[in-house]
């Protein structure tokens, strides 16, 4: 198998590693990042570490998962992991998920993966979110795959199929894992669906039907939970602006504000659930129905299984109640919960400063956000 094709969008092979140091390592950006968020290295004794790591897994060790935890230890208020137990180290899996930070959410896996004896995962990242070079190069020593976004029609229908080769490859040939979001960003206001885009261009590469490739990417759908969204109020500013002027969006200095509140802002209890492979799911479904349908079936499927595996706070319960002016879930949290919500909510509306400022409009956006899991769950689990 001709893989050279993959040579733009791959991680790095380990046998690259010397020369990407080497031109992180001279890049005056990047040594400024490095700064900040290694004060206690010298660059001499950051050097001296990335160099000693021989493999991308050795340098995600001895870099990356030494930098999440110190988020973890920093910014929230504990990570914890559930894993089906059908879900093996031997076996490669695409952890397909809900995307509620830019950034932690794929680190957040990788982290709790090595914690709990299993390998980290090849992440899916768009080309919109690599400004500088050294980003692209730093994501790729840490086990990245680059999605490439701003291409006409026939491009991008090229470098999808590419992708899902790629994907295919990394499951059937690599035997590694990879990460995928459930959906080209993040679903701004928490109403978590799986795109249907997604799911075709899965199924672009592999063998047989339809149903066959995507039983070869071995699907075990992930679900996130956030007790608190740092960009909650910047979410719901950018709806107020959207919804004020259709033209409107967001700069790069804007994705980068996102980037960096969702990485120092208090998250509170983080949650993740990893349920079994759907394959068995798969094989129930009627292949002789139009492809559209089958997708869409699909795409339920995946959905009914995140949105099952919620973990709920009282925040979760205190905004649905707000929200639909009842009192249905008041047994799931305490006076002084509804009163601590309350005023985180206030606060993060007194955060965001934009002409013609619709405090109910931006009250019921953030509420949304907080209550939309618990909706989508009890239509799940009826």
């Amino acid at each position: 198998m001709d893989t050279k094709e993959f040579d733009e969008i791959r991680p790095y092979h380990d046998e690259e590693l010397p020369h990407i140091y080497d031109e992180l390592l001279s890049d005056p950006q990047f040594r400024a990042m490095a700064a900040k968020v290694f004060p206690e290295y010298p660059i001499e004794q950051l050097e001296k570490i990335f160099r000693s790591c021989k493999t991308k897994l050795e340098f995600q060790k001895a870099i990356c998962y030494v930098l999440i935890n110190k988020i973890i230890r920093d910014f929230t208020q504990g990570v914890t992991m559930d894993v089906d137990s059908s879900i093996t180290n031997d076996e490669a899996y695409t952890f397909i998920s809900n995307h509620r930070d830019i950034t932690l959410d794929s680190s957040f896996l990788s982290v709790k993966l090595i914690d709990q004896g299993f390998g980290t995962v090849e992440i899916a990242i768009g080309d919109n979110l690599l400004m500088y070079p050294w980003i692209k190069k730093f994501v790729r020593i840490n086990k990245s795959f680059i999605v490439q976004r701003a291409l006409t029609m026939r491009q991008f229908l090229e470098s999808a199929a590419r992708m899902s080769r790629y994907m295919h490859y990394a499951i059937n040939h690599k035997n590694e894992s990879i990460w995928i979001a459930q959906r080209e960003g993040r679903a701004k206001n928490s109403d978590d669906r799986t795109q249907d885009s997604i799911l075709k261009m899965m199924a672009m590469g592999g063998e047989g039907d339809i149903v066959e490739r995507l039983k070869g990417l071995k699907i075990a759908p992930l679900t996130f939970s956030y007790e608190y969204d740092p960009c909650d109020y910047l979410k719901a500013k950018e709806f107020q602006l959207k919804r004020d002027d259709p033209d409107y969006k967001k700069t790069p200095q804007e994705d980068m504000l996102n980037m960096s509140t969702g990485i120092t802002g208090q998250k509170g209890r983080v949650h993740l659930h990893i349920s079994s492979c759907i394959n068995d799911e798969l094989d129930k479904i009627d292949r002789s129905m139009p492809k559209t349908e089958l997708f869409s079936a699909v795409a339920k499927l995946i959905d009914k299984r995140i949105h099952s595996n919620y973990r709920f706070f009282a925040g979760n319960y205190v905004a649905y109640d707000l929200l639909e002016n009842t009192s249905q879930f008041a047994d799931k949290y305490s006076a002084e919960e509804k009163s601590a919500f309350e005023s985180y909510l206030n606060g993060q509306i007194d955060k965001i400063d934009i002409p013609n400022k619709d405090v109910d409009f931006l009250r019921k956006s953030i509420l949304d956000m907080y209550a939309n899991p618990l909706k989508n769950y009890i239509v799940a689990t009826r």
